[in-house]
């Protein structure tokens, strides 16, 4: 597969999000309490790029992308593109809110059953009160490798893999900067995955569009990703390249999560022992003080429950939250020759 990761990451901002947070207040036991869902995220995407999102469930990746979207207002931090505030008043608001759109897990439940594909597809037009024509529409529909009379279908008469082409296909209607594709591989067949893996990208060289892409699948984010942030209880803790990230992630979550992944090389899964992340992830209600990892770090010292690490800079463009970045180390026996 041609993979995003290979080619130069392109370097003109098109989104930045800064200091991002989305806090729920929730009630325990008659209790008020709050849910630190999203807490201090900054991060930029370039023109043409593809920002790739990793996380265990419940990190805080899917309220990310609905933050960066408009489909929730945030805590407190700003969302902005094109250097425009995406909740700013009235139609320069919306317009900018437009020009984001999102792809979702399951596609079918993501399109009105009472509607025709073509129709589902026009829907972000419709907001803009903008004529939706048949030829836009088959226009789209063949971008995606989906023939122009599946517009008269009912969402039901499509395979899983074309429902997602089709989701694909109005997320690109309204010819928006930016798309942000929410774990959008999870629910379909492996092989079926490769093929939308492989359109996402092509998409990309064709139209330059920009993409967030969250996955908890760390091979699919390293195939298709310019850069990678990884995220934990509702913070990023590393942010590199993704050819740095393969090479050597430098915080311990990210070498645990490099370590679990599969590989396709069997020589390597017979000879490799798995970094195993000990405990589960704690609550999001009630944070660990410092650094939020250590309760399942392997080199937790008395400094990462005193001192919050701050991302900082790591060399070559790479930041990293950790007081002791690159110490955890990949456990892998050398390869039988």
């Amino acid at each position: 597969m041609t993979t995003a990761a290979l080619h130069t990451p392109p370097t003109t901002a098109l989104l930045e999000v800064r200091d991002l947070k989305k806090h729920f207040p929730v009630r325990v036991r008659g209790k008020e309490q709050t849910l630190y869902a999203v807490d201090g995220v900054s991060f930029t995407i370039n023109r043409g790029e593809t920002l790739g999102v990793i996380g265990e469930s419940g990190c805080g990746k899917s309220t990310v992308a609905r933050l960066v979207v408009g489909l929730m207002k945030p805590s407190g931090g700003a969302v902005e593109i094109d250097g425009g505030d995406i909740w700013a008043r009235g139609a320069e608001g919306r317009e900018r809110r437009l020009g984001l759109q999102m792809v979702f897990q399951d596609p079918a439940s993501s399109m009105d059953p009472r509607r025709t594909v073509g129709q589902a597809i026009a829907e972000p037009l419709r907001a803009r009160q903008a004529r939706t024509t048949n030829e836009r529409i088959a226009e789209v529909l063949s971008l995606v490798g989906l023939k122009p009379e599946m517009a008269g279908r009912m969402p039901h008469q499509l395979s899983g893999g074309q429902q997602q082409r089709a989701a694909i296909a109005r997320s690109l209607i309204a010819d928006p900067s930016l798309v942000v594709h929410d774990e959008s591989i999870a629910s379909l067949d492996i092989s079926i995955q490769a093929q939308i893996l492989n359109l996402i990208v092509d998409l990309q060289d064709r139209l330059g569009v920009s993409y967030l892409f969250i996955s908890h699948d760390l091979a699919a984010v390293q195939a298709i990703s310019h850069r990678i942030v990884v995220m934990y209880l509702g913070e990023i803790v590393e942010a590199a390249t993704a050819e740095q990230f393969v090479a050597r992630p430098l915080h311990p979550y990210s070498v645990a999560l490099r370590a679990s992944a599969l590989t396709p090389d069997p020589r390597i899964e017979r000879h490799r022992e798995s970094v195993v992340l000990e405990g589960d992830v704690p609550s999001p209600l009630n944070p660990p003080s410092g650094c939020r990892f250590r309760t399942r770090c392997p080199l937790a010292q008395k400094i990462c429950e005193e001192i919050k690490p701050a991302l900082a800079p790591a060399g070559d463009g790479r930041m990293v939250a950790c007081h002791f970045p690159g110490e955890a180390k990949l456990t892998m026996q050398e390869l039988p020759r």
